[in-house]
């Protein structure tokens, strides 16, 4: 795994429902017309879009308390990731699940965040990786010593928002010491509502779903914007996870911003064509991306 990417944050069962008539209301019932059980969380979705892409990574989790492990496992098998450095849940943990429904060419979730999200950062050589892909903002929160981990074993870092009800203003800190920050629009927002800089980190991404994407460099005013193409929408779930493996798997060959966005943006749009962050993965089309950086 040396010079590979760690990819930290929570890990998930996802129970994704399509095709669902309405989102649920209070004293109401709504019939699915499938239900399938997927791993979940924006670093595995994230990792298994860059392994997709010819890059080694290992997820840095805890895993989902059985039975609900098996099926992450697995996932993680498939997808190349190595497992390795995962601990199991505690015994008696709630699992962490996520309920996923899409609807209307978006999703809601509902979710359960059980206990650590992380093991011990103490437990292996972090040289042996290049860099390392938090999967969102609140697990960045839980262990801000990733920062100082990861700069003293020479790794840069990437950093996914995740939307919060209630954003603190010291997060401010946190994400201007990443090297690339990846909130979508509305993430972006609420973090401007609370003090913190449109951009902030070295490189900050903006997602802005059927939209595209947007990007430019703490050092510079310039934003570079990327249209992503139109397709038919299954499941929206981890399309901005899946667009984080594709901008980075640019970035980390020194790819121009334009580029980077452009390979960010055909990943999502191959995730949403099926249910599940990871399902579209094998349609993603080989890129050149052997263009020089101007990051």
């Amino acid at each position: 795994m040396t010079g590979g990417i760690l990819c930290a944050g929570r890990l998930y069962c996802d129970v994704v429902f399509t095709g669902t008539p309405r989102l649920p209301t209070l004293g109401t019932e709504v019939f699915a017309e499938g239900v399938s059980l997927h791993a979940g969380g924006g670093a595995f979705i994230t990792g298994a879009t860059l392994v997709a892409l010819g890059n080694g990574a290992a997820q840095f989790s805890v895993l989902p308390a059985a039975p609900f492990d098996a099926v992450v496992l697995q996932a993680l098998a498939e997808n190349g990731l190595s497992s390795k450095l995962c601990d199991v849940a505690p015994g008696g943990s709630d699992p962490q699940i996520t309920v996923a429904i899409p609807y209307a060419n978006d999703r809601a979730f509902l979710t359960r965040a059980a206990g650590d999200a992380l093991p011990s950062l103490a437990a292996f050589d972090w040289r042996s990786f290049s860099h390392l892909h938090i999967g969102e903002l609140s697990t960045l929160e839980e262990n801000p010593k990733l920062i100082e981990r990861a700069r003293s074993a020479g790794l840069s870092i990437s950093l996914d928002c995740g939307w919060q009800d209630a954003f603190r203003p010291e997060v401010r800190d946190l994400i201007a010491a990443v090297d690339v920050f990846l909130p979508n629009q509305r993430e972006l927002a609420a973090l401007r509502d609370v003090g913190v800089p449109e951009a902030c980190a070295e490189v900050t991404v903006v997602k802005h779903g059927k939209k595209g994407a947007r990007a430019r460099m703490r050092s510079h005013s310039e934003w570079h914007h990327e249209v992503s193409e139109a397709v038919r929408v299954i499941d929206a779930t981890g399309a901005g996870d899946a667009f984080n493996g594709g901008f980075l798997s640019a970035w980390l060959k020194g790819v121009q911003l334009q580029d980077c966005l452009r390979q960010g943006n055909a990943c999502g749009a191959a995730s949403v064509q099926c249910a599940g962050g990871v399902g579209g993965l094998a349609s993603l089309p080989q890129f050149d991306t052997a263009a020089p950086s101007l990051h």
